[in-house]
């Protein structure tokens, strides 16, 4: 009896060894299987653009395999999946797929390996406006029993969509500024060349104002200087956590800020390559 109950309480032990230990919120059985579904206040081909980006990143983020992980990587675009049903309305649909998953995070009861799967949907509601549905959902391998999703992986997919239709949104602004930009310096060029032409007292008063304006535009300059600060930060690609890094820099670095947004800035750095900064790695000049 005693080497009975020694036998079963290793059993005990090996299974919880083995098996992924996640800290799940209680979630009401209402919210599982909502999915989500939200106006992107967006061109559709902005919003196609940004999902298609997200659908080729390999991971999947509100949801993971162990508590040490951030998201699910390894996984796939796909044209299709059959863990959904097929989409017969109006829209263009992507899905997102991971095989062998092993009981994944904020669905409902997994217990076992799995494939976990994410739609997208975009359809055009008017020229500056689209309707993004994303729906996530795992089943299991061997029983083939369906776990809705609580909502996390549907959110967290769409606030990376969201960071990429934003980051679109500010290059497109940043080549409206850069042509407004050239048209002031053709304009201020042809007022120079006028200026030559003109009497003395005219040339004089067109040089103060150069003056001026180029002491404002140094003024500005400084105010829109920042340092990094320590011990370091990174220079993003675009403006989201998951864009790819062009180089790391230094604590004490100085940038140029080009493009503010609510949490990053658009920076030129001092040997004049442009990428993105978080808010929170910079400081003002001492």
């Amino acid at each position: 009896m005693l080497g009975l109950r020694v036998a079963l309480l290793s059993v005990f032990c090996l299974t919880f060894a083995v098996a992924p230990v996640h800290s799940r919120e209680h979630k009401k059985h209402e919210d599982f299987g909502m999915g989500l579904s939200t106006e992107v206040a967006a061109p559709e081909r902005e919003v196609i653009e940004a999902v298609e980006a997200i659908v080729d990143n390999g991971i999947i983020q509100g949801s993971f395999e162990y508590n040490k992980d951030k998201y699910i990587d390894k996984a796939n675009a796909a044209t299709s999946s059959s863990l959904f049903p097929e989409w017969t309305e109006p829209g263009t649909v992507f899905y997102k797929v991971r095989t062998k998953v092993l009981a994944p995070a904020n669905f409902k009861e997994t217990r076992d390996e799995g494939t976990l799967a994410v739609r997208y949907v975009v359809q055009s509601k008017d020229a500056g406006k689209t309707i993004l549905r994303i729906d996530a959902v795992f089943v299991e391998d061997f029983r083939r029993t369906s776990h809705p999703s609580d909502g996390s992986v549907e959110s967290a997919e769409f606030r990376d969509i969201q960071d990429h239709v934003d980051a679109l949104e500010l290059q497109k602004t940043q080549a409206q500024q850069g042509e407004k930009h050239r048209q002031e310096e053709l304009a201020r060029q042809a007022l120079e060349r006028k200026s030559e032409e003109n009497e003395t007292l005219a040339l004089a008063a067109a040089q103060t104002s150069v003056q001026s304006l180029e002491q404002h535009v140094q003024d500005l300059r400084r105010q829109a200087e920042r340092v990094i600060k320590a011990p370091g930060g990174q220079l993003k690609s675009a403006p989201f956590h998951t864009a790819s890094i062009l180089k790391p820099l230094d604590a004490g670095t100085e940038v140029v800020i080009v493009v503010s947004t609510p949490y990053w800035f658009g920076v030129e750095t001092e040997d004049g390559q442009h990428g993105w900064v978080h808010r929170d790695q910079l400081e003002p000049l001492p």
